[in-house]
């Protein structure tokens, strides 16, 4: 039996307690401990750790490096390397602005804004679910929490494989999102398009042709998801753009949210000429603020026959 079927999701066993769990407890007082701290402390914190994980983790250095060269093709080799040191410094401030959302929120007052909200208020006022096209951002689970503020976002999730680990964040989460919708299941998103929520869907990632086809992505072949598609057929929801980021003074950070108008005949007939629509939207957000995307994933992994190889 799999432990997703064995533990509910936010529910608290006392097997949890075990010797085996210790070091997962220990580590999420730290962790909280951390929440609390200045972000003076913080920043300089992930920027310490960021540096060292770009120096030690070489493979996902590699990749990022790679999507990089392939993507922003106009940047030279030294700012490549440069963006590429930000992104995992980026993806560390992004942990510590999660830790912030789930146990210290009230860092965030008076530094969100929001534009093109109307967009998705006039759909949900028309009775329609919203399939809100995002990314894999580094602020993580940071980027729920902003958008909370100003309307309830479902999120689909994949649970963790540690099931004391996805307790703890399945209850944080909680705390930000209206509801947590497993990968799996496909019912329980339909049902809530149809009911008329927002649901935040990353359709950004490769997970090779069984699921999508191949479609320019920063002008090279890259294995699209599709599936949206058909959830947007059967709820009859509209798909719009979000998009969230950090900006301004890193000592004095700035959280921004756009929501874009919904994406007009959207799906149409043609599944190759909506992946590529989809792929256009994320690139144009991802120029926004090119490091804050988790480039260290391996976006050009599948190659069919006839496709050079990325990496």
């Amino acid at each position: 039996m799999s432990k997703k079927r064995q533990y509910e999701p936010g529910q608290f066993y006392w097997a949890f307690l075990l010797p085996q769990y210790w070091g997962i407890w220990i580590a999420i007082v730290c962790l909280m401990l951390i929440a609390i701290l200045p972000w003076a402390i913080q920043h300089r914190l992930a920027t310490l750790l960021g540096k060292l994980a770009f120096h030690n983790f070489k493979s996902r250095r590699q990749t990022t490096i790679r999507n990089l060269e392939v993507c922003f093709p106009e940047w030279t080799a030294e700012q490549i390397q440069e963006h590429a040191r930000q992104v995992f410094i980026d993806m560390m401030l992004g942990v510590f602005e999660t830790l912030n959302a789930w146990y210290s929120p009230q860092w965030f007052k008076n530094r969100i804004s929001i534009e093109g909200l109307e967009h998705l208020t006039n759909a949900q006022t028309a009775g329609q679910g919203v399939l809100l096209l995002g990314t894999h951002s580094t602020l993580l689970d940071a980027g729920g929490f902003l958008c909370s503020k100003y309307f309830e976002p479902d999120v689909v999730y994949r649970p963790q494989n540690n099931p004391l680990l996805d307790m703890l964040i399945y209850r944080c989460r909680a705390t930000i999102y209206a509801n947590q919708i497993d990968h799996d299941d496909m019912r329980g998103l339909i049902r809530n398009l149809k009911e008329g929520h927002a649901i935040w869907y990353s359709p950004d990632q490769d997970f090779g042709l069984k699921q999508g086809v191949m479609a320019p992505f920063f002008g090279t072949p890259a294995a699209t998801v599709t599936a949206h598609r058909r959830l947007l057929k059967i709820s009859k929801a509209v798909a719009i753009p979000l998009y969230f980021y950090r900006h301004g003074d890193i000592q004095n950070p700035q959280y921004r949210i756009l929501i874009e108008p919904a994406v007009a005949d959207f799906p149409s007939d043609n599944e190759l000429d909506d992946a590529i629509r989809v792929n256009n939207i994320i690139e144009q957000q991802l120029r926004i603020a090119p490091t804050q995307y988790m480039w260290f994933h391996r976006r050009f992994k599948t190659r069919p026959k006839g496709y050079e190889k990325i990496y």
